[in-house]
C-alpha cells in the first residue's frame, strides 16, 4: 500500500503530463494551421526540415518524461511508488526546457523565420556543461597537488583553528 505522498505524486505527474501534452499538441496545431494553410504561399522545404525537427524534439523530450512520471506497482496492484518528481532539477528539467523552447520557436516562426537561431540555445548550452562539468576539470583541475611540508600543514591547521573559535562580542551597558 502505497503512502499519501505517492499517491499525491502519482496525481502531480497526471496533471503535468496532460499540461505537457496540450502544450505540444497547441503548438503543432497552431504551426500546422498558420504555416502550412494560412501562409501557405511562404512555405519552402526548410519549414518541413522544422517540422520534422521540432516533432523529433518534442517525440524525444515527451516520451521521456511520461517515462519518467510512470508509477510502479506491486505483484497485488498497489500503487509502491508515484514515479519520478518531475520538479526537480538535472535531467528532467533539461527535458522540460527542450519542451519549452521548440514550443517558443513554433510559435514565435509564424512571425519570423530568424526565430529558428533560439534552437541554437541547445547545443550551445550542451556544450557549455560540457565544459564546465567535464573537460575544464578533466583538463585543468586534475594535476595533483604537490604534498604539503610540516610546517605549511601546522600553519593551515592554526588558521583553521582560528577561524573555527567562537567570537563574542561585548555587550553594550
Amino acid at each position: 500500500m502505497a503512502n499519501a505522498g505517492a499517491k499525491k505524486r502519482r496525481e502531480e505527474n497526471l496533471k503535468h503530463m496532460r499540461f505537457l501534452q496540450i502544450l505540444v499538441l497547441a503548438a503543432n496545431g497552431v504551426y500546422i494551421l498558420g504555416r502550412v494553410v494560412i501562409f501557405s504561399s511562404s512555405v519552402t522545404w526548410k519549414h518541413y526540415v522544422g517540422m520534422m525537427l521540432t516533432s523529433g524534439a518534442y517525440q524525444l523530450s515527451y516520451n521521456w518524461i511520461k517515462d519518467l512520471s510512470l508509477p510502479t506497482y506491486d505483484d497485488k496492484g498497489d500503487l509502491t511508488d508515484g514515479g519520478y518528481d518531475l520538479k526537480t532539477p538535472g535531467l528532467c528539467s533539461y527535458l522540460h526546457d527542450l519542451l519549452y523552447i521548440t514550443a517558443f520557436v513554433q510559435f514565435g516562426s509564424l512571425i519570423s523565420d530568424k526565430v529558428w537561431y533560439t534552437y541554437l540555445l541547445i547545443p550551445a548550452f550542451g556544450l557549455y556543461k560540457l565544459w564546465t562539468e567535464l573537460l575544464y576539470p578533466y583538463f585543468f583541475l586534475s594535476q595533483k597537488a604537490e604534498p604539503e611540508d610540516e610546517v605549511s600543514r601546522k600553519k593551515r591547521e592554526k588558521a583553521e583553528r582560528k577561524a573555527n573559535r567562537p567570537k563574542f562580542a561585548k555587550a553594550r551597558r
